[in-house]
């Protein structure tokens, strides 16, 4: 006769033989974040062992946040005119200089929405930084200011895609995901592209050769299903493009803005679980799992390498958008301070560029 404790084995067993298959469907991935979270810990980290052995990589790049000035009114953002700045071309290509002499293969440049602001500009940006160092891998402009361009630019914004790539673009960030529910964005960015747009023009990107990261803003007002849904969301597009290079985890900071106000308080073990069981359901579909260290704070992501997470993100160099929002841990980590934190955790550290080709 089953008893209670063994029909309860049973069925955990049964899901962790379905999430190595690749068979886990919403109910089992819910199912699956409220058990024993050691289970889950035990099994992310198994994955990712599996998946990418023991290397934990980082890549040597900078943040360029162009202009805090903004049309839009995310309830999350705390960056939008802090300072009112507009940076011109010699600023940030002396910022893209700085970012060469300290060994940087990549920089990272989003902005505000500004109202007049046309595909040309964000064009201006990228070529201007490939004419003076025609290395540097350009990793810029969320989905989010793909579309912006395109409206202001009277434009479809798949033409706005192959404009940027010609001008020298070499992948995409995926933020401006936050959460892919769109009764969550109702509330926290009601005026964002919706769900359905940001995959379309990811998507897009991925046809027209772009790769694009792909991202989680979770610890807010949604639930632990929403995550699941922008997850699961996340696999199937992986599944029909390819495009994806990595799955980066941001926890909201609730500092200086409106939703810090209602959201509720994240804690450590939700913090893991969130991570794990990101590596649970993107197993054998993205191989990278990331954590951020400015947002998450060092031992924290520090921590995350021991529940499926393989990468630690870059040396930023400047992050304005979680300073603002209330992150502690500065903006920039050097490489060898990256490489200590990976070897404490008992990890190998491997610098690697934003196409995940060891350098």
């Amino acid at each position: 006769m089953q008893t209670k404790m063994d029909l309860k084995k049973s069925e955990t067993e049964e899901l962790i033989d379905k999430a190595w298959q690749g068979r886990l469907e919403r109910d089992d991935a819910i199912a699956l974040y409220n058990i024993d979270p050691i289970t889950l810990f035990r099994l992310a980290d198994s994955m990712r062992k599996r998946a990418v052995g023991d290397y934990v990589t980082y890549v040597v790049n900078r943040n360029i946040n162009f202009t805090d000035i903004c049309i839009g009114d995310c309830a999350f953002c705390s960056f939008r005119y802090n300072e009112g700045y507009i940076l011109s071309i010699d600023e940030i290509l002396k910022k893209a200089e700085e970012a060469v002499e300290r060994g940087a293969t990549e920089v990272c440049i989003q902005g505000g929405l500004l109202d007049n602001m046309k595909l040309e500009d964000y064009k201006m940006i990228v070529t201007s930084i490939k004419d003076r160092f025609p290395s540097l891998h350009i990793h810029a402009f969320s989905p989010m200011e793909v579309y912006h361009a395109a409206k202001t630019s009277k434009m479809d914004f798949r033409d706005v895609l192959k404009e940027l790539k010609k001008a020298g673009l070499g992948s995409m960030p995926g933020t401006a995901a936050e959460i892919l529910v769109d009764s969550v964005r109702s509330k926290i960015c009601p005026h964002k592209l919706s769900s359905d747009e940001w995959e379309d023009v990811i998507k897009e990107a991925h046809r027209c050769g772009i790769p694009t990261t792909s991202t989680i803003m979770y610890g807010h007002i949604e639930s632990i299903e929403d995550r699941i849904d922008h997850i699961l969301r996340i696999r199937r597009i992986q599944k029909e493009t390819g495009g994806f290079t990595e799955f980066v985890l941001l926890p909201f900071m609730n500092k200086n803005n409106a939703l810090g106000k209602i959201a509720g308080r994240r804690c450590g073990v939700d913090d893991m679980k969130t991570h794990a069981i990101s590596r649970v359901l993107l197993y054998n579909v993205i191989n990278n799992i990331q954590a951020s260290w400015v947002k998450l704070g060092l031992n924290m992501a520090q921590i995350s390498l021991l529940f499926g997470v393989n990468d630690l993100g870059g040396t930023l160099m400047e992050e304005k958008i979680s300073k603002s929002s209330g992150s502690k841990v500065g903006e920039y980590l050097s490489p060898d301070d990256i490489e200590e934190l990976i070897l404490k955790a008992g990890r190998i550290p491997r610098r690697r560029d934003t196409l995940y080709l060891l350098v």
